[in-house]
């Protein structure tokens, strides 16, 4: 009995094999399979425009590298089965049998074969899946298909698209007529693809008229991908600004409210970092299942991990060194140091790898070319969240008030029972706490090594005595204005120009206006 239903199960697989099969004929499957590589694209689209169900496994065979030619027909082989790749119905394998070697050229075609095909399909998403696919994939030989396509096609947004397929595979035409069609038709087009494709049939056109054609219709592509293109660079700036905003906040506390400069600012960014990574290895090891939810607990401890190494930094070193910044200068240049081989020595020299959560990968395209990454908009929201925060504590509590206190007048304040040794350390491991959540932002964007931070302390004191020392408002000025301006000077002079022209500017603007953009206020202010 067991027997029987196998036998029966074999003999419904067979029925339904050959019924979808029913398209692709033996000589078909063997021209594909077999002779030069024009012959066998030639057959693989004509099979293509039948939209043969039984085509995609052949393909995907194909592409495997599992089918043979023996006795004249096209096999396919997995492991000890044999079946015929036109019928599915079980073969031999002879002595003799030829691998079929696939070109790049023909394993091109194949992949699109397998996009093609999906162009007939009843779900919009895969027929929208097969023009995506398709687009760097168009020839004049599919010409046929993607109008099959478009008589078909019940969406007006793909049958749009298709029509740009259509003439995209025009464009390189023998016939002048219809390569100017294409050129006109390519007008309205704002993939970032076609203007590839315009520049690349401007250097093979010979005709004058249809140069002149392609050139009018790459001018129109220019001038509509310029937006996103100007969009892209004003998005990079900001998203640069953000970064050196967070970079700069904890600065602006030490150095700005407190006159201590701290060498050791970007270690702490690092220590941040490492304290992300560190969560990340926890939860990946233990909670794999809450994985993506790491980022929220990484959060609080590159804040705690950082604001720590500052308060130990401040009782043991700083607190001595008061009013002499230089010498804060040096003893914080030394514990940069410390710090660096420290933790070259518990982890590495080599840079660490720190995963974005899956709800922090990809990216939101407004543009046909302007895609904004999330983890760069998630650090536009945490850096005005931290900038919130920050704003809150210093002007709204008990600990902002003492700090705001201290900085202005540090004798009046002890006079009233303020205890400015340990506000300072407070306001110190604040700053540092801060610190240690920008390394948290920056893993999510690049990469996390002991000289992580080395690449933003200029930045970030750049930034502070731009803005005003000890001035909140004039720190986010000066960190999305700087930020910004790196971007657009990078677009017209490359990175090293920009970063020149920035510096050159910087110093031009202190000495016209030492006190910055905003100048501090107080009674002690000097």
């Amino acid at each position: 009995m067991k027997l029987l239903r196998t036998l029966c199960a074999a003999l419904l697989g067979c029925l339904v094999w050959s019924g979808a099969a029913l398209a692709l004929s033996p000589d078909q499957a063997l021209r594909i399979a077999q002779g030069d590589s024009d012959d066998r694209i030639a057959a693989l689209n004509e099979v293509v425009l039948a939209a043969d169900p039984a085509l995609a496994a052949y393909v995907q065979a194909l592409l495997a590298d599992e089918v043979k030619i023996a006795g004249g027909r096209a096999l396919v082989v997995r492991g000890d089965a044999v079946t015929d790749a036109a019928t599915g119905a079980a073969a031999t394998l002879t002595e003799g049998a030829e691998d079929v070697v696939n070109p790049n050229r023909v394993r091109r075609e194949l992949q699109a074969a397998l996009a093609a095909l999906k162009l007939f399909s009843p779900e919009r998403a895969e027929r929208a899946q097969a023009v995506a696919e398709l687009k760097d994939l168009a020839d004049e030989g599919k010409l046929a298909l993607f109008e099959k396509a478009a008589k078909t096609e019940t969406d007006p947004e793909l049958r749009a698209a298709l029509a740009m397929l259509k003439a995209t595979a025009l464009i390189a035409s023998s016939d002048k007529a219809q390569r100017l069609a294409a050129a006109e038709l390519l007008a309205g087009s704002d993939q970032p693809s076609v203007k590839g494709l315009l520049i690349e049939r401007l250097s093979a056109e010979e005709d004058a008229e249809v140069k002149a054609a392609l050139q009018r219709t790459l001018d129109t592509v220019n001038a509509r991908l310029a937006w996103g293109e100007r969009l892209g660079v004003l998005f990079a700036g900001v998203s640069l600004g953000s970064i050196l905003l967070l970079a700069a906040l904890g600065l602006a506390i030490t150095y700005g409210l407190m006159g201590v400069i701290n060498m050791a600012h970007g270690e702490l960014i690092m220590i941040g970092a490492y304290a992300t990574w560190a969560v990340q290895n926890v939860f990946r090891q233990y909670l794999p299942e809450a994985f993506d939810t790491y980022i929220l607990a990484a959060i609080p401890a590159s804040f705690l991990a950082s604001a720590l190494v500052g308060a130990a930094m401040e009782r043991s070193v700083i607190r001595f060194l008061y009013g002499r910044p230089l010498e804060t200068l040096l003893a914080t240049w030394g514990i940069s140091l410390i710090l660096m081989q420290t933790v070259r020595t518990l982890f590495g020299a080599q840079n660490v790898g720190v995963e974005n959560p899956s709800w922090l990968s990809g990216g939101v395209q407004v543009l046909p070319n302007l895609v904004l990454p999330y983890n760069r908009l998630a650090i536009l929201v945490f850096a005005a969240l931290v900038l919130l925060g920050m704003a809150l504590l210093i002007s709204k509590t008990r600990l902002g008030l003492f700090v705001r206190g201290v900085t202005q007048n540090r004798r009046m304040a002890a006079c009233v029972g303020v205890n400015t040794a340990r506000v300072d350390t407070y306001a110190f491991a604040l700053g540092a706490g801060i610190a240690g959540l920008a390394g948290c932002a920056l893993s999510q964007v690049g990469n996390v090594g002991p000289d992580l931070g080395q690449g933003y302390i200029v930045d970030s004191f750049m930034v502070v005595v731009l803005g005003g020392v000890g001035q909140i408002a004039g720190t986010v000025y000066a960190g999305l204005g700087l930020g910004l301006m790196n971007k657009l000077l990078e677009g017209w002079q490359g990175a090293v120009l920009a970063k020149i022209m920035v510096l050159v500017f910087i110093v031009i603007f202190i000495q016209k206006r030492p006190q910055g953009i905003f100048a501090l206020k107080g009674r002690s202010a000097e």
